[in-house]
């Protein structure tokens, strides 16, 4: 079967954005090549180890790939794609620039040659992300271990915005809390969530691809008893208050629902977000704070933002 590959060059601050658009178009994953990861000066704080190969890098900017089945519509969807990237300028997102190809491929070179890149990560003081088919064994008692297939969509886990929520989570959760978790993606957060301690976690997404994926690796780590998924916008097929509130979405849509975020918090509870560029930490902030809600702590790793903030 032949594969197209759909590439764009653009900036870190469109990936987001430029990867759900893939994903609506019928893309199962994306692949991100940042060309800041080869000259990044890394501290091997939890063990990891980094080989990476400069030729996988683009000399500047970020590529953002994405395949598609080669088909008679496939003319139609790359002009929709386009199209929809190009309107990304609305939202006051920097395209960069945005150079668009296209290429085929066979399906036996693109279905298991990615997976060379992906290796278990241990990306905070107690999560470990293991893909599905690694062996990997804990280094510690207190380690909590996501497994993740990747090919079924949304990532790896380890993107910065990912690990921040991640990291965020383990501070602020405790055992018997309710979470809410919006545009819940891979299901990666409601799965730390569940492993935390929380009795109940309500994830969302709008896109049904995401929902069926957040099912599938609530099932694969075995916290189907207290994680469910929903396919809804925001917050609308929530009803209850929640302990911890979590969003790793971008940083434009956060700002329009920050109102009923902070009607769905419980009075002290915290409501954690990131997807933020840091150029849209001040906006972010301010719309929050806005809204009633406390700044109590801000993280940053990368170009990238996490905000954790509480109803009085």
């Amino acid at each position: 079967m032949k594969w197209t590959e759909l590439s764009v060059l653009t900036t870190n601050e469109a990936v987001e954005a430029i990867s759900n658009i893939f994903h609506e178009a019928g893309a199962s994953g994306v692949v991100i090549e940042d060309s800041t990861e080869i000259k990044k000066e890394r501290v091997d704080q939890f063990g990891e180890i980094y080989d990476l190969n400069p030729n996988d890098f683009p000399v500047s900017g970020v590529v953002i790939k994405a395949y598609l089945p080669a088909s008679s519509f496939l003319a139609e969807t790359v002009e929709e794609i386009k199209l929809a990237i190009s309107n990304l300028i609305n939202f006051d997102i920097n395209l960069g620039e945005n150079i668009f190809t296209i290429s085929e491929v066979n399906e036996e070179d693109w279905a298991t040659a990615w997976k060379q890149y992906y290796h278990p990560v241990k990306i905070s003081e107690r999560f470990t992300i293991v893909p599905t088919w690694e062996e990997y064994t804990p280094v510690s008692t207190d380690e909590l271990i996501i497994e993740l297939d990747p090919g079924m969509a949304f990532g790896t886990g380890t993107h910065p915005t990912t690990v921040m929520c991640l990291q965020a989570l383990e501070k602020v959760i405790n055992k018997g809390d309710t979470v809410v978790d919006v545009g819940t993606g891979s299901g990666v957060l409601s799965i730390a969530a569940a492993m935390l301690g929380a009795k109940k976690v309500h994830a969302l997404d709008l896109d049904e691809v995401a929902v069926k994926s957040a099912r599938e690796n609530i099932k694969l780590n075995n916290v189907q008893h207290v994680a469910e998924v929903f396919h809804g916008n925001l917050l609308d097929t929530v009803t209850e208050q929640a302990d911890v509130v979590v969003a790793n979405i971008l940083a434009e849509i956060i700002m329009t629902f920050t109102d009923d975020a902070f009607s769905i918090v419980k009075p002290g509870g915290l409501y954690v977000t990131s997807g933020i560029i840091s150029a849209k930490k001040e906006s972010v902030k301010s719309a929050l704070e806005k809204s009633g809600f406390m700044i109590e702590e801000v993280l940053m790793m990368e170009d990238w933002v996490a905000i954790i903030a509480r109803r009085p």
